[in-house]
């Protein structure tokens, strides 16, 4: 019975009412999840090993219940619940003990994304349809390509709006009044994961959706690459429009090939070089799109130029390649040239992505702590060949040796900082043992980034650029990424005084050189 009801639960006008719901994790998605089923007059306990006071306080008030306390193995109380369904945060790996154990009953288990699937028409469109969905995954680009896709649809005219794993829970989105055209879902491998697991009568079907790049990442979360890639794939699940994939990473393309599409969707591909038709890519240092207009085979249209793109701080390799995929995704839904011209003027790159911190003495200083995998610092220092690189953090698993042996190699210096170090200078050692190679053995947070600026000034000379692009996340000595970034900024204006940056147009490679995308 609990099948085909389950079966039936396609529709926010549906009949919820009763439904026994676990919910993993209480964050803001988790508590998104809490707040919509508990609306929907689900039965829902919330299980988690810490909870917000704030969310604490607000369960009870919305008619769920919580429960705190270890998830190392399946609480008495989630056993005695008998769950119809379980909805996990996406912490929750594959191989948890409470993910497991709903794997082994037969428990039906969902991410918040599928949940929002299911009741997406809450708010409908004045056709009387929902918005529709744009999904946007890779390894590296998914934020920024999802903030400049969805600034292109509003310059469009459409109401439209990031959500997902950028940071605004895509039930958030679909429960607001006010309603969208369109929403421009970012989401990572761990919610694909989940949406993977889905045998649904009315499966997740997308307008259009990108994978923009696939490297090593997240291996400890899903226990190999090949595992990253399949759930990665499942961003072109059911696409009915159009499939847009970067030509410079074959993954992707395979991935759109071996994809079950409804009949019709279109294969878009971009990248730096020359488009052929359907594709949009770079002409002579002008952006064109061959895909989405009618005589594609013998013309294209202007959307802007890479001189502009450089005036705007967008002229780095791999960011013009979020430039070409969000805008892709903006011409899938018939936005004007103008429009996205328009969009990328007023568009900023987020703090801690390539972003220019301080020039003093003939020094650039850069942060792009973001780049928290070896395939975005691999565009970073395409971006700033030759550059003193800050490198090192927590590597989850990832072997270092292909980008120092890479990209690194072409490095002034390397300044190592983190708790895996050693991995780190023996890529060094071997691989790239012409670069000077310091180490940052600073016990305290406090002092990682001090001694980080003082080594690079004393490397640094006019011209240069000090580079912080670790290749491993922050939570070995930082909160974050972004307080890796601030401390590192605090750090250099703490050193050189009060040099701001002059400007957003660090010199960065010419991006027609596809080797750079």
């Amino acid at each position: 019975m609990t099948s085909e009801r389950l079966s039936a639960l396609t529709s926010w006008n549906a009949d919820w009412k009763g439904l026994r719901v676990a919910v993993l994790g209480m964050s803001v998605t988790g508590f998104s999840v809490a707040d919509t089923l508990a609306e929907l007059g689900a039965d829902v306990l919330v299980a988690t090993e810490q909870a917000d006071e704030e969310y604490a306080r607000l369960l009870p008030v919305i008619g769920a219940r919580l429960w705190t306390g270890s998830l190392a193995s399946v609480p008495a109380e989630l056993a005695d619940f008998s769950p119809e369904v379980v909805v996990a945060s996406p912490g929750f790996s594959p191989r948890h003990p409470v993910i497991a154990w709903a794997l082994q009953n037969d428990i039906a288990l969902w991410g918040d994304v599928e949940l929002a699937w299911r009741v997406r028409d809450k708010v409908l469109r004045a056709d009387g349809t929902p918005a529709e969905w744009l999904l946007i995954t890779g390894t590296n680009g998914k934020t920024t390509t999802t903030r400049l896709a969805a600034n292109m649809l509003v310059a469009g005219g459409l109401r439209a709006a990031p959500v997902g794993n950028i940071g605004t829970p895509v039930l958030d989105a679909v429960r607001d009044p006010s309603g969208f055209d369109a929403l421009v879902v970012e989401l990572s491998s761990h919610q694909l994961w989940y949406l993977g697991l889905q045998d649904s009568p009315d499966p997740l079907s997308p307008w259009a959706a990108v994978c923009l790049n696939l490297a090593d990442d997240h291996l400890e979360w899903h226990g190999s690459f090949d595992e990253y890639r399949v759930a990665k794939a499942h961003v072109y699940d059911n696409t009915r429009v159009a499939c847009v994939y970067n030509k410079a990473d074959a993954a992707t393309q395979r991935m759109v090939e071996d994809a079950e599409v409804v009949e019709g969707a279109r294969a878009i591909g971009f990248d730096l070089g020359v488009p052929g038709p359907s594709d949009l890519g770079l002409v002579d240092g002008i952006v064109v799109d061959r895909a989405f207009l009618d005589d594609r085979r013998t013309s294209a249209l202007e959307l802007t130029t890479v001189d502009e793109l450089a005036s705007l701080g967008l002229a780095a390799p791999h960011i013009v390649s979020n430039v070409l995929a969000a805008a892709a995704l903006a011409r899938s839904l018939d936005v004007a040239p103008a429009a996205i011209r328009d969009a990328l003027r007023a568009f900023r790159l987020d703090p801690h992505r390539i972003e220019v911190i301080a020039r003093h003495g003939g020094i650039t200083w850069v942060d792009d702590s973001k780049a928290t995998n070896p395939h975005a610092a691999a565009s970073s220092l395409a971006a700033y060949p030759g550059a003193v690189w800050v490198v090192g953090g927590l590597l989850k698993g990832v072997d270092v040796s292909e980008l120092v042996s890479g990209r690194g190699a072409g490095a002034k210096a390397a300044i190592v900082i983190g708790v895996d170090r050693t991995a780190v200078v023996a890529a060094f050692e071997r691989h790239a043992p012409a670069v000077p190679v310091f180490e940052v053995d600073a016990a305290e947070t406090e002092e990682v980034m001090a001694q980080v600026v003082e080594l690079a000034a004393g490397v640094a000379r006019d011209g240069d650029v000090v580079l912080l692009a670790p290749a491993a996340a922050s939570f070995d000595q930082f909160a974050s990424y972004a307080d890796r970034g601030r401390r590192f900024a605090a750090a250099v204006r703490e050193r050189i005084g009060t040099g701001e940056p002059d400007d957003h147009d660090a010199a960065a490679p010419n991006p027609g050189d596809p080797d750079s995308a």
